[in-house]
């Protein structure tokens, strides 16, 4: 019985169709980022009271960091240069690093970071959050950014370079995605690395990331908590988003035929004729049909008949015609006459006699 099996191109994203799309939610979240701007004495009594349940549970770590990174420079101005760039440069480099060497990974990592991205967003908006570096000086905070910016690019608006603190909002503190997105890199760092010091990397990088955030007064423990929160749940949805997606890509793709096109890559030589698709093509069904099969009973020395398997032979091309002296078709049933004038010859046509070479 003929079985049905469904051809499909093989996946592997295109790099420029990834990196529009990643431009679109990176611009998306931080035009996001900048219409979830609350009211500040909002944010500032979110800080405060952040800042309440860490002193109540003695979690202010922030304090002593922030005293350190302040009365030492060799600290706290590399400390700033780390918050004000490896945010946007080890991010990046991992996805690319995963995009060329795990391709097969590159997908779930890829919606992973973006729908923890977008998580954070949510928290932007409904919890604004003032960071200590922007809370009354009475509380005991300095602002290490803007203490050490005549070292960097960067002004007192937090790590936007000078001139440009307008287009950063200062109240998303909660979740730090600082701390989000460096535990996403040493994540992957550590599950996909394969060496030592890649596994190393992985555990350092998020681990000197939250020193970091706290040292700079740029974010409370909590807002560190959050950030790996965030991380966790946007883990637990990369399944369901990705089948979700998988979902609508196919019946768009059975739809729309540049859909295919347009996310799937073109196959190597040779593979279109290999699955029978090509890209934009619709999925077929391929009927696969097994080869007839038939049993035979042959019969041995001893006399006892043995069953085996054995295929059709296939049908003889020239049915018994015949063709003028000097021609044959291959397969060609042929006449043959006793030569010796045998008595019983009839000259019939035997079955099993091929015709000879000429």
């Amino acid at each position: 019985m003929p079985q049905t099996v469904h051809a499909r191109t093989a996946h592997r994203p295109r790099w420029w169709a990834e990196l529009l799309l990643l431009v679109v939610v990176y611009g998306a979240y931080s035009a996001g980022r900048l219409l979830a701007r609350g009211d500040v004495s909002t944010a500032v009594d979110h800080g405060l009271a952040i800042l309440r349940i860490e002193k109540a549970f003695f979690l202010n770590a922030e304090h002593p960091l922030n005293r350190l990174f302040t009365s030492t420079p060799a600290i706290g101005i590399p400390a700033d240069f780390a918050y004000a760039s490896l945010h946007y440069l080890v991010t990046p480099a991992v996805l690319i690093w995963l995009f060329r060497r795990r391709p097969a990974r590159y997908r779930a990592a890829r919606t992973w970071l973006m729908l923890s991205t977008l998580l954070g967003l949510v928290g932007f908006t409904l919890l604004p959050t003032c960071p200590p570096r922007l809370l009354d000086a009475s509380y005991g905070f300095v602002d290490t950014m803007a203490q050490y910016s005549s070292y960097g690019w960067w002004g007192a608006e937090a790590s936007a370079p000078r001139g440009l603190g307008g287009m950063t909002n200062q109240y998303a503190a909660m979740p730090s995605l600082h701390v989000g997105w460096a535990l996403w890199c040493g994540v992957l760092l550590w599950r996909h690395g394969r060496t030592p010091l890649m596994r190393v990397l992985g555990v350092v990088y998020p681990l000197l990331t939250v020193i970091v955030v706290m040292g700079t007064a740029n974010h409370y423990f909590l807002d560190a908590v959050a950030g790996g929160l965030v991380m966790g749940a946007g883990a637990l949805l990369t399944g369901p988003a990705m089948r979700a997606a998988d979902r609508v890509w196919t019946r768009a793709a059975d739809r729309y035929a540049f859909v295919d096109g347009f996310t799937r890559p073109p196959l190597a030589a040779g593979a279109g004729s290999a699955t029978g698709a090509v890209p934009g093509q619709r999925r077929q069904s391929v009927a696969v049909v097994k080869p007839t099969v038939v049993k035979s009973t042959v019969a041995n020395a001893s006399g006892t008949s043995q069953v085996g398997k054995s295929p059709v032979k296939p049908p003889n091309v020239s049915d018994g015609c015949e063709t003028s002296a000097g021609e044959r078709f291959p397969g060609q049933r042929t006449r043959t006459n006793s030569s010796a004038g045998t008595p019983g010859s009839t000259g019939a046509a035997t079955d099993d006699a091929p015709a000879k070479t000429r």
